[in-house]
């Protein structure tokens, strides 16, 4: 196959990958609305009164006095974590305070695209501890899996100690079944993973030698370990602070259910849907007598990723500086 050839099928791949997403969101867009018109419709209003009242009754200036600690503590658990693994991986002498203004500065082309966010970690990376890129972006990914694996721990936990609480919300998806053949999955393949990159298995393999899987390469189980728990407190926070502003919002629900399905919902958030369609769709599902949520979890979830964009904005004079000095 020709070269000229092999790039037109790349670029029809990729816009029949950007097609099919954008289906996608709109399915989920259009099943959510049909939600939101029934409840709608059962209380004699249409849809755009129905959310009116929904946000009118809420109580913003206690949610604000939420979500603004929660913002700030976020980046900082979120940076210390980056920090750790850097260090371990890629810059041993890189320091915390260093990590910051980068990090921080990231949030803000996250706003475009989250890749774009992980390339200026790796330029960091290079410019000013000499990484070779690829090797720099192994950190990221090994955070980005690891982030993955948080979400299945706590979300396990929660199912086991409420499950009760998932089989209640099983009624148009079977979640009793789904998820616990999910964390089998998950579990089965970890130590799998990990034998794989220390050479227990398929030693004869070169696949693990690649720069772009350095840090999995390099990585022991007491780093998986230190890395779910030092993201766990953004987790257990994230629960509280969802628990608490719905409560806010007049939308009764428990720190069980919480524990047991936001972890989810972040999985599903992280699927490549503009909007976070596949979140929104999932919390009218987790939640089927409140269809208003979905239009909630977007409230919370412009405001997180505006306000973190502002805490790049304070830090980026000195990003920007140890980018392109």
């Amino acid at each position: 196959m020709s070269e000229s050839a092999a790039s037109t099928g790349g670029k029809g791949r990729k816009l029949g990958f950007r097609i099919g997403t954008w289906l996608l969101t709109l399915g989920c867009f259009y099943l959510v609305f049909g939600r939101l018109q029934g409840a709608a419709a059962r209380e004699s209003l249409d849809v755009w009164q129905y959310l009116g009242r929904f946000f009118g009754e809420a109580d913003w200036l206690s949610w604000l006095m939420l979500m603004i600690p929660y913002s700030v503590f976020f980046f900082f658990v979120d940076s210390h974590v980056t920090w750790r693994v850097v260090k371990w991986f890629n810059a041993p002498d890189l320091k915390l305070t260093d990590i910051l203004p980068v990090r921080a500065s990231a949030y803000i082309l996250s706003l475009v695209n989250e890749q774009v966010g992980k390339g200026a970690m790796s330029l960091y990376l290079l410019r000013r501890h000499q990484v070779p890129g690829w090797e720099a972006l192994s950190s990221m990914i090994m955070l980005g899996v690891m982030e993955i694996y948080q979400l299945l721990v706590f979300s396990a936990v929660g199912v086991v100690l409420f499950y009760d609480v998932v089989q209640r919300a099983s009624t148009l998806l079977p979640l009793d079944r789904i998820l616990p053949a999910v964390f089998l999955g998950a579990a089965l393949y970890l130590p799998l993973h990990m034998a794989y990159f220390a050479g227990r298995i398929l030693p004869r393999s070169r696949l693990r030698d690649k720069p772009l899987l350095a840090a999995f390469r390099k990585a022991r189980p007491v780093h998986y370990l230190l890395i779910v728990l030092f993201k766990a407190p953004n987790l257990l926070l994230a629960i509280a602070v969802y628990t608490l502003s719905l409560q806010l919002f007049n939308v009764n629900v428990s720190f069980a259910e919480m524990l047991a399905f936001l972890p989810v919902i972040f999985l599903a958030a992280a699927l490549p849907l503009p909007f976070h369609a596949g979140a929104l769709l999932l919390w009218t599902v987790l939640f089927p007598d409140y269809p208003e949520v979905g239009a909630f979890s977007m409230v919370m979830h412009t405001f997180f990723v505006l306000f973190n964009a502002a805490i790049g904005v304070l830090f980026l004079p000195k990003a920007n500086r140890e980018l392109f000095a």
